[in-house]
């Protein structure tokens, strides 16, 4: 009888143990789904910022470069994709590419008149701007560091197998888009 209840009670005691680790990694994994959404979160609001600076940008700039339109018709495209039809992250993603593109050409007329250049609005608009894209940086990289501490922990045996009961998948890193290490080539010629 004696070594029946002391079996019981060694099973009973993994079962314990075992529900304590599958609750605590379950809230762990919680957790850390959780910091990626937060951090998903900080980078569109970053977006945002750059989204309302933009359309200033391009006021301030139209008015000296009516030859330009097509810069503005994308930039003005783009934005409209990501906040309306952009359902995930992964095209969000894309859509904030075609921007960063469009703004890249935009900065490259902006660098190659230097009476705009020199306009006190557009440089103010500029600085703004170069902050805000510090701040896109800097929230992409965070966000990629949280993505990573999440992907390695629902890989990593035996928390696998939880994310994968609970369904846990894995997220995708923020990447830069293909052709974005090449500058933009912005004509000039009217």
């Amino acid at each position: 009888m004696k070594i029946l209840l002391a079996v019981l009670g060694v099973i009973a005691g993994i079962v314990f143990l075992t529900g304590l680790w599958v609750l605590g990694s379950y809230n762990g994994l919680v957790t850390l789904s959780e910091g990626v959404d937060a951090q998903w979160s900080q980078v569109e609001t970053q977006y945002q910022r750059r989204f309302d600076l933009i359309p200033n940008l391009v006021a301030a700039t139209q008015g000296f470069l009516k030859q330009e339109q097509k810069v503005f018709g994308d930039i003005a495209a783009a934005r409209t994709n990501y906040a309306g039809s952009a359902a995930g992250t992964n095209e969000r993603v894309e859509a904030t590419s075609r921007y960063e593109s469009a703004l890249a050409r935009l900065l490259v007329i902006v660098e190659n008149y230097p009476q705009l250049k020199s306009n006190e609005t557009v440089r103010g608009l500029m600085d703004e701007l170069a902050g805000t894209e510090n701040r896109v940086l800097v929230s992409r990289d965070r966000y990629n560091e949280k993505v990573r501490e999440y992907n390695v922990t629902i890989k990593r045996f035996p928390k696998n197998l939880l994310a994968g009961l609970f369904g846990y998948d894995p997220r995708a890193f923020f990447d830069s888009v293909e052709g974005a290490e090449q500058a933009p080539k912005v004509e000039l010629n009217p």
